[in-house]
């Protein structure tokens, strides 16, 4: 598999490159960025071969096979539908899209192609959650609560995470990790109750924290922030059942540190699940697709529910959707 990436991202050395030289049978061969002197550095530094004088080159490669899509979060509808009329397979960052209207028309695009398209939820391919899952389905009894953070500190606030027009936001770039970790472990599609956002400017929150109820009944709320001095770096989640307790530190990023706490009748335990780093988990993820037809846990048809969710906490907290101004 010959991958080939949009720009030069800060997380690519880290969610590609690494990654691709443990994995036999995956190539990064190409790099195209706006600025071409960036991407010939990038290139240098990482031994990526070719590099292209735009995206459109790069995407109209036949040398390629796939995309990696890590550009702005508003730009990742526009060059994941070109990518997919191009022929290719992408593996595009998180969010997916600017709102779930967006990702529906890149669900319906990518079923049409019958190509792999992916969002890049790497920590949801490390065994920690299926171990997670496990003590959730097996453990707990009925779930009545589950509530998710992704918390930490951004304050160079001219970063592009804070530009409404590029799709910006805690709830965007944090929120997304704990909407999508919150619909994982709780029974069912949850909707939104009530949201209420810190913001950094005018439609820009630097924080949001949403209550949600699930189909069953269970309550849920997820804690988001850039800049919050309540809750200025904290990355967890915890299930609450009829028999007990989960909680999970570092659901992220477990490869760094994590734990797993279980409470089941008064009985407190802990555990840690060995693995590699997640990212390499979801790129062998991606080429297992690719070959073998197989339908990767984060798919499309996912991104739509998670985006849902993202849209619906937007709107009750009384800010603009994003890619809507």
């Amino acid at each position: 598999m010959r991958i080939g990436t949009l720009g030069a991202a800060r997380i690519t050395p880290t969610a590609l490159v690494r990654p691709a030289r443990s994995i036999p049978g995956v190539d990064v061969v190409a790099v195209a960025a706006r600025d071409r002197s960036r991407a010939e550095r990038f290139a240098a530094k990482h031994r990526i071969p070719v590099v292209h004088r735009s995206y459109e080159a790069l995407i109209s490669d036949p040398s390629i096979d796939a995309i990696y899509n890590p550009l702005p979060n508003a730009l990742h509808a526009a060059w994941t539908l070109r990518a997919i009329e191009a022929g290719k397979h992408v593996l595009c960052e998180k969010p997916f899209t600017s709102n779930a209207d967006e990702a529906t028309s890149v669900a319906e695009a990518a079923r049409r192609s019958r190509l792999v398209v992916m969002e890049a939820f790497h920590y949801r391919y490390h065994p920690l959650m299926e171990r997670a899952l496990e003590i959730v389905h097996t453990e707990l009894g009925e779930v009545r609560h589950v509530e998710t953070w992704m918390c930490f500190p951004l304050p160079r606030f001219s970063d592009i995470r804070y530009s409404l027009e590029l799709g910006g936001g805690a709830l965007m770039d944090a929120g997304c990790y704990a909407v999508h970790c919150l619909r994982a472990l709780g029974p069912g599609e949850p909707s939104v109750v009530s949201a209420a956002a810190l913001l950094r400017s005018p439609g820009v929150d630097r924080a949001m924290a949403a209550d949600l109820r699930f189909p069953t009944g269970a309550t849920g709320r997820i804690n988001a922030s850039m800049w919050s001095g309540g809750h200025l770096l904290k990355i967890a989640a915890r299930v609450e059942g009829e028999y007990g307790t989960l909680h999970i530190t570092n659901f992220v990023a477990p490869h760094y540190f994590h734990r797993l706490t279980v409470t089941v009748d008064g009985v407190r335990r802990r555990e840690r699940v060995p693995g590699e780093p997640t990212y390499a988990y979801q790129l062998r993820a991606f080429r297992t697709a690719i070959h073998d037809g197989t339908t990767p846990l984060t798919p499309p048809e996912d991104a739509i529910a998670n985006m849902s969710v993202i849209d619906a906490i937007y709107e009750k907290a009384g800010l603009p959707l994003r890619g809507v101004l």
